[in-house]
């Protein structure tokens, strides 16, 4: 996934409304950007971080910039932009870099199913088989170690629910983390911040849900899904 034109670096001045950051360019312009991540971004929005934006091009947009990376220290980068990850994913399917789900004629997105009305991040399909796949973005390291979720999450342990429930239809289910942080080595289940969901993901596990995690390099160029990483459950 390349930007077009590349990002825009600055600094952050603060995250505030959910949606919203205040941040100074290098030449000192001040600008209030679009925050595309509703979560708590837990060590990612630290007053005084490197950013980098990118630029819609439409002088029309409210907010016509996007925060897309932020530096989270010792020279890692997170990508922060969480309507990005299913985009990678699917990006890096299409090519065949991830083996473990090469084989498939159709990638579908967005598609409707399951008892409590969701919507599968990406369905893939062949004549044989169905692979429903859910993405998730992880962007919490602390340490060396990579987290989800960075929050509480009933969201996602109901998409952890419908997932069990295609693998009982005899379908194959997946939760993948789209790992955009540099500086992680390993994935695992936030416990500390929503024992739940830990709980949950092991209990999808256990029940047949694969669970993997890819991580990416981000640079104000480009964000490509790079290596898998193990994950611990």
């Amino acid at each position: 996934m390349k930007f077009d034109p590349p990002l825009t670096q600055g600094t952050l001045v603060k995250r505030y409304k959910r949606f919203l950051a205040d941040i100074v360019l290098q030449d000192g312009t001040e600008l209030t950007v679009h925050c595309p991540n509703t979560g708590s971004m837990k060590n990612c929005n630290e007053a005084g971080s490197t950013v980098w934006i990118s630029d819609s091009g439409n002088p029309k947009r409210k907010y016509r910039h996007t925060w897309e990376l932020v530096s989270v220290g010792n020279g890692a980068i997170a990508g922060i932009n969480t309507g990005r990850a299913n985009g990678l994913v699917r990006e890096a399917i299409a090519a065949g870099q991830v083996p473990e789900l090469d084989g498939y004629d159709v990638i579908r997105s967005e598609v409707k199913y399951g008892a409590e009305n969701s919507r599968i991040d990406l369905l893939l399909e062949s004549a044989a088989a169905r692979c429903f796949v859910e993405i998730k973005n992880l962007t919490l390291g602390e340490g060396d170690i990579g987290y989800f979720p960075d929050a509480v999450t009933e969201r996602g342990r109901k998409h952890l629910r419908e997932l069990e429930a295609m693998v009982q239809q005899g379908h194959r289910a997946v939760l993948f983390f789209c790992v955009q942080h540099s500086g992680v080595t390993v994935a695992r289940p936030a416990d500390h911040i929503d024992p739940k969901y830990g709980a949950a993901l092991r209990q999808a596990h256990a029940a047949g849900v694969e669970v993997m995690a890819w991580q990416c390099d981000l640079s104000a160029q480009e964000i490509v899904i790079a290596r898998p990483l193990p994950v611990q459950l």
